[in-house]
């Protein structure tokens, strides 16, 4: 067992003590709680320090991860991943058309999930700064974990997760306290925006490899690889010293590119960095194995696997891959009289069949334990027993059921935390938008003709369409009225591959990818304000955001 820490960070565990001693003292920020550990105590020793240090990535998962009521199960509609009408997680509230904005006020619908990420990534920033903090202090008078080696591997770990939390915060809110090492367990920092917070994010991803690059990382014993309970309970997730370094370069990708709110950031992105990162990344899928005995959760996975009404494929996106004329049909019905079509394609990750008869046989049966073995299956025609209305632009026939087999395993299986393809792509966008597009189609071209789509050839720019003729995918809505559709070209080819193989996988990731992109139904939220119980913590009066997406490509 380790220590279990309170952390010192301002949130709105705090509010109370505030409102009870505001009057009698001369800081009312100034709170000491006897029944909370003292830092210093619970840093004791160096073991003590890797101990705190080994949970945190899994403290992190399961705080975005670990129960329906977070951030990602609200992105998943907003971007059209998924669809639900029901009001539970905000899945229905953010996931209406029009959109609405994200309310702030106390007691809101959704004030839960939207604190839940902001106070996790918080405070285990917090305990990493302080864990980095605490190494330095006893490497400094001589006082080791042992090695090192195994000294480098809990302070690379530590910035790791710094990082993680820090760069997940700017992602998504709009602004957020920075923490490090630097900073004292019982300052309570000020709020930053949103681009100055990545840049401390990042710098800690920086100082995670940087440690785990150094001479001293292969000094002595015990450091690599990294026990696998630390980052994935146990199973197939190399940590290696070279793996880690790679996840370490992969992630510095992800969230350098994904901070960005609209096309326009999207294009000023250090894209050289970001393909120097990436083409020095993962190269098998990063999986987190949910395990209902370790404690690492699968509350999210299991949840979205109950019904259809829980979740369902919208054909917004997912019906780019017709080659029947289907989609261009829906599109052209109104938005509230749109009625569910059989999807027809050639892309193996979807099933073939004429009617829904063949497709269901195709997407095994009724059966619910995920992706048939042996295939790549991504989306099932379910048994029409289960089918559950929605919204009528969010009803469909087609389940993503990836994860499935976690519920059906009883809460255990491997989630795909961060895909192979996901990261090649990183890099094929950067390529992409660098001219170097020989190297981007190379890259798109694995999954892409591994799903049995026409392999993409020489192009001579970023804007030739996909081969295939009317058989192409992804078909893609036209302007002015998008209600026809046409061959996309070879960015879409990039965008589709990255979001079919992250569909329901990782971290809302089409939502943040769509933003980027400009993708997003015209209206959707950009970014979270802090969440009020952090403002009214602060004493600080709540406020909305008002940044919203424009029409954007397809003209949704």
């Amino acid at each position: 067992m380790y220590k279990r820490a309170t952390v010192r960070f301002l949130s709105v565990t705090a509010l109370a003590s505030l409102v009870a001693i505001a009057a009698c003292r001369d800081n009312p920020l100034s709170v000491e709680n006897p029944n909370n550990p003292d830092v210093a105590d619970v840093f004791g020793t160096p073991r003590d320090v890797e101990s705190i240090t080994s949970r945190l990535f899994q403290n992190i998962y399961n705080g975005q991860l670990g129960t329906g009521d977070d951030i990602h199960t609200q992105t998943i509609t907003m971007s059209l991943e998924s669809s639900s009408q029901l009001g539970n997680f905000g899945m229905g509230t953010r996931g209406s058309i029009p959109r609405g904005p994200i309310d702030n006020s106390i007691g809101n619908n959704v004030a839960n999930g939207n604190f839940r990420d902001f106070d996790h990534n918080s405070r285990h920033a917090r305990s990493a700064a302080n864990a980095i903090a605490a190494l330095d202090r006893f490497i400094a008078a001589g006082n080791t974990t042992g090695s090192p080696a195994r000294d480098a591997r809990a302070k690379s770990f530590a910035y790791f997760a710094l990082g993680y939390a820090t760069s997940s915060l700017a992602l998504i809110y709009d602004s957020a306290a920075i923490v490090t090492a630097a900073v004292p367990s019982d300052v309570i920092p000020p709020l930053s925006p949103a681009s100055e917070v990545i840049v401390a994010g990042l710098a800690a991803l920086d100082s995670a490899y940087n440690i785990a690059a150094s001479a001293a990382a292969t000094t002595g014993t015990g450091g690599w690889p990294i026990p696998q309970e630390w980052l994935s309970s146990s199973g197939t997730s190399t940590t290696s010293l070279a793996d880690w370094q790679k996840l370490i370069r992969s992630y510095r990708a992800k969230f350098r590119a994904g901070v960005a709110r609209n096309p326009t950031e999207r294009a000023a992105v250090d894209w050289a960095a970001v393909i120097a990162d990436a083409t020095n990344g993962i190269t098998t899928d990063f999986i987190v194995n949910a395990n209902a005995t370790t404690g690492w959760t699968s509350a999210v996975q299991s949840q979205l696997a109950v019904s259809t009404g829980w979740s369902q494929m919208s054909p917004f996106i997912l019906g780019m891959a017709d080659t029947a004329g289907s989609y261009d049909a829906w599109l052209q019905q109104g938005l509230t009289a749109r009625t569910p079509f059989l999807l027809r394609t050639p892309d193996r990750r979807f099933p073939a069949g004429v009617d829904r008869a063949a497709q269901q046989v195709a997407s095994g049966g009724a059966s619910r334990n995920g992706t048939p073995v042996g295939t790549i299956l991504y989306f099932r025609n379910r048994p029409t027993g289960e089918d559950t209305p929605s919204e009528p632009w969010g009803t469909w026939f087609y389940d993503n059921h990836r994860s499935w087999g976690i519920r059906a395993a009883g809460g255990n299986g491997p989630y795909v935390m961060f895909a192979k393809v996901e990261n090649d792509m990183l890099a094929a966008e950067g390529q992409l938008r660098t001219g170097q597009l020989a190297a981007a189609v190379t890259l798109i071209n694995i999954s892409r003709v591994r799903a049995g789509l026409a392999p993409i050839g020489a192009v001579a720019a970023i804007t030739d369409q996909v081969p295939g003729g009317t058989g192409c995918v992804p078909r893609v809505p036209q302007p002015p009225n998008f209600t026809t559709t046409a061959c996309g070209s070879i960015f879409e080819a990039m965008k589709w591959e990255k979001r079919v193989e992250t569909s329901m996988i990782g971290y809302h990731q089409w939502y943040i990818d769509s933003r980027g992109w400009g993708d997003l139904v015209q209206g959707t939220a950009l970014e979270w304000p802090v969440p009020y119980q952090e403002l009214f913590a602060r004493i600080k009066p709540s406020y909305t955001t008002s940044a919203a997406a424009a029409r954007g490509t397809y003209g949704f």
